[in-house]
């Protein structure tokens, strides 16, 4: 589509805009994106459209991360790297956080009393002990204890007080009653761990035309060796691998408006996909905003999923979350009366605001990769495939981040990030049967696919979804179901080599 000849008006120009990105309401269309001009707008509208052909790359398409992006070559530490684009100053701020991500925590008391706290019940000494070179989690190896894969718990609401703060948004969940909101396999000097788990294997064929069967293993989890006594009856378990770091500031950076004019709930347009935002409320306001970050999108902002996860996975307090006890519960008893690391000289919580503060930019800051092969020929065929399979209807490609995100790296980027952040239901088999917030047992958020091919260089290994049961990038998409099985479907329908050519395309993101 070309914009009429002469001058834009504001009307004009947003028609277009929105046309090219998906319909909106005509009275609602000013208010999507209040951050940018008409010129803006302009811009923006001749970039987020679809590509034109498959013959050749788009525009900057290589540059995933806009101008942050890390354009290094590929290796091992291709996840690590900050944005190019932020300044000499915030390179310095960048280190600290990173030494503040790689920092072992130890027990209290210690004599380094900047870093005790750990625990008392922990799955994780360190941020980089779950988020391994800034990538991707994966199930433990046989005979290892899980430390980058955990359990998350919850039971139904009990009480009419319960179900009114889920309504409410006080609280997402209701935490077991002895075990709390995550299965903690890892105790300090003195203290049981939670436990341990074991997972099995059920295999599911799945044949595909073109004579090809995948085997899909379906993951069993079974909890032993209880260390505080019984679980609730109706205990509600799901586990959850740490997802790859890079990008966070770009997500957090997309207009909320981008994200409202995705969502379609009620399904109105009838095309079968349903995302719907997830509500969630912000620490510091308590109002309602857009949760992003996390599988069921349970986070608004990159502090907010760093202090759940210096809560949950090491047990440090943070003044978002200034319990020093972390998720140990009341009923147990030996772990609320252990010693703490918070020490008042050196500020409030264990984690205090310089750390948080550290720790949040270095997180918002790692650079998303560079794009690879963007112009050969199974590369552009792949992607051919994944536009006619729908993939993009959640997999959204591309967005031009906010005029006016709180750091200038992150402002008015172009950036591919290839997701909706939307709650979409994934079906049966992918189901954790556990409702968080908005987010039903079978709804999950839609991941970000950019960095996806580069997670056996920098992991050394291959296993996708949120509990790592995909093995390949195939068996990830096989998986798919609910408001993704025609784009499944079509993918089984697909010749041998269209869908290798699939696969090569997702491995150059």
């Amino acid at each position: 589509m070309k914009l009429a000849s002469g001058p834009a008006t504001l009307s004009g120009v947003v028609l277009a805009f929105w046309l090219l990105t998906g319909p909106v309401p005509a009275d609602e269309r000013l208010e999507y994106r209040d951050d940018l001009s008409v010129e803006d707008l302009a811009k923006v509208s001749g970039v987020l459209g679809a590509p034109p052909d498959f013959e050749k790359p788009e525009r900057f398409e290589t540059m995933q991360g806009g101008a942050g992006t890390n354009t290094r070559r590929p290796g091992r530490d291709s996840f690590s790297k900050s944005n190019a684009n932020i300044t000499f100053e915030e390179e310095q701020l960048f280190k600290l956080g990173n030494g503040l991500f790689k920092k072992l925590w130890t027990s209290s008391p210690a004599s380094t009393r900047a870093s005790d706290g750990l625990g008392p019940l922990y799955n994780a000494r360190s941020c980089q002990g779950c988020h391994l070179k800034d990538g991707r989690g994966r199930p433990p190896l046989p005979g290892d204890r899980a430390v980058s894969l955990f359990l998350r718990l919850s039971v139904p609401p009990q009480t009419d007080k319960q179900r009114q703060d889920i309504a409410d948004k006080k609280t997402l969940f209701v935490p077991e009653p002895v075990y709390g909101g995550q299965f903690q396999n890892f105790a300090v000097t003195g203290l049981k761990g939670e436990g341990r788990f074991d997972i099995e294997h059920q295999e599911i064929e799945v044949p595909m035309n073109g004579g090809e069967t995948a085997v899909l293993q379906k993951p069993v989890y079974r909890i032993r060796d209880l260390g505080y006594g019984n679980m609730h009856p109706d205990t509600l378990i799901s586990p959850r691998v740490a997802p790859p770091m890079i990008g966070l500031g770009l997500l957090e950076a997309i207009h909320p408006g981008d994200l409202e004019m995705q969502a379609d709930p009620d399904d109105l347009d009838g095309d079968g996909i349903s995302g719907k935002i997830s509500r969630v409320r912000d620490p510091k306001t308590g109002d309602l905003t857009v949760g992003r970050f996390g599988w069921k999108a349970s986070n608004p902002t990159v502090r907010a999923q760093a202090a759940d996860a210096f809560s949950g996975d090491i047990g440090i307090s943070t003044p978002e979350k200034p319990d020093n006890y972390g998720d140990c519960t009341q009923a147990q008893e030996a772990c609320r009366t252990a010693p703490h690391g918070e020490q008042p000289n050196l500020g409030v919580s264990e984690a205090p605001d310089p750390v948080m503060d550290l720790v949040t930019f270095y997180s918002a800051n790692l650079a998303v990769p560079a794009r690879r092969d963007v112009g050969d020929p199974q590369v552009l065929k792949g992607k051919q495939v994944f536009h006619e399979a729908g993939c993009p209807a959640c997999h959204r490609p591309k967005y031009v981040t906010r005029r006016n995100a709180e750091n200038p790296a992150h402002r008015f980027q172009l950036i591919w990030p290839y997701t909706d952040l939307l709650l979409h239901d994934m079906g049966e088999g992918l189901a954790d049967h556990r409702p968080v917030g908005d987010a039903s047992g079978r709804e999950w958020r839609t991941p970000p696919l950019w960095g996806i091919g580069l997670t056996e260089a920098v992991n050394n290994h291959t296993r996708f979804l949120h509990d790592g049961r995909a093995r390949n990038l195939l068996e990830a998409v096989l998986w798919h179901d609910g408001e993704a099985k025609p784009a499944r479907d079509h993918v089984v329908s697909l010749s041998p080599g269209d869908r290798q050519a699939l696969i090569r395309f997702l491995e150059s993101l």
